[in-house]
């Protein structure tokens, strides 16, 4: 997006912002946001913000539940459409995102969960489930949405989790302590893991893999606010974080152990074979809800 959008967007922000003055109502809310997100997804979102907020239901909403909120919930409601209005991200506003049937506490340092990542975790579920004391290792884990989820799925797993942001892992240690997962944290770098013989049997991640020539056809909400360190990788090299969790994990899974990743559509075939140049059998290809090639799992046999 070209710097003159981002203004007149800014722009229309300001301008919206001012014009809502006193009590609002549902259709004012959408209606302001529309022209960022479209009427339909202006409407999610304001019904999300009134029910996860306030507890509002529909049926609350559209008999004028709004407009009958107290003048300390208005004012809150007003700076949480003011930040809406300049395209933060719902998540980051509310400070919470849902996962896999839980909520996750979330802020602009980590990524924001995406729903093609609970059947990430829905696979390595399914696939593990019932396995006696599986260690399983998350790269770059984020707000720790993969780790604890597989943690609390799998209990009878070992689960650690890395990640090179202090503040990720702070939010991650953070939500595990809240939904009492038993996740071993600590800070390294994925592109920089020291292989240690045999010592997972799964390793998984959703490591950056946005290259930086796609930016062009992203949403604003996503390049203005969540953090580019987890996102974007150089467009001459779209591979290089899984080329080095591989190259971990071929030497650092037991024999039979699994590799698990959330991957980039447009790049799967040379995933695949990268991961069988380098000894990994088994490569497997799933596609997520929109039908996209999502998810990949490489076995390697010692």
């Amino acid at each position: 997006m070209n710097e003159s959008v981002l203004q007149d967007k800014c722009c229309y922000a300001y301008k919206a912002k001012v014009k809502i003055n006193g009590k609002m109502n549902y259709r004012e809310m959408w209606t302001r946001l529309s022209p960022l997100y479209g009427d339909a997804e202006a409407k999610a979102i304001v019904s999300y913000v009134l029910d996860v907020r306030y507890g509002m239901t529909m049926s609350d909403i559209l008999c004028g539940g709004v407009d009958s909120l107290p003048q300390e919930q208005q004012v809150d409601l007003q700076t949480i459409m003011d930040r809406l209005l300049c395209a933060e991200p719902v998540q980051y506003v509310l400070g919470r995102a849902e996962f896999g049937g839980r909520w996750f506490h979330v802020a602009p340092g980590v990524l924001i969960p995406r729903p093609e990542t609970e059947q990430l975790c829905q696979w390595i579920t399914e696939d593990w489930n019932g396995i006696s004391s599986p260690k399983l290792l998350d790269v770059g884990t984020g707000s720790g949405c993969i780790a604890i989820t597989l943690a609390l799925d799998l209990p009878q797993a070992e689960v650690s989790a890395i990640d090179i942001s202090q503040q990720a892992l702070d939010i991650a240690q953070a939500n595990a302590r809240r939904l009492l997962a038993n996740v071993a944290f600590r800070q390294d770098d994925a592109l920089a893991l020291k292989p240690q013989s045999d010592q997972w049997q799964i390793v998984v991640s959703n490591p950056p893999y946005i290259c930086n020539k796609e930016k062009v056809a992203m949403n604003d909400n996503v390049l203005r606010y969540e953090p580019h360190i987890a996102l974007f990788v150089p467009d001459d090299d779209p591979l290089r974080f899984y080329r080095a969790i591989a190259r971990y994990a071929s030497a650092s899974l037991v024999s039979g152990g699994a590799l698990y990743y959330e991957i980039n559509p447009v790049y799967a075939e040379q995933m695949g074979e990268l991961l069988k140049e380098m000894g990994f059998t088994k490569v497997v290809v799933k596609q997520d809800m929109f039908g996209k090639q999502r998810m990949m799992k490489a076995v390697i046999e010692k």
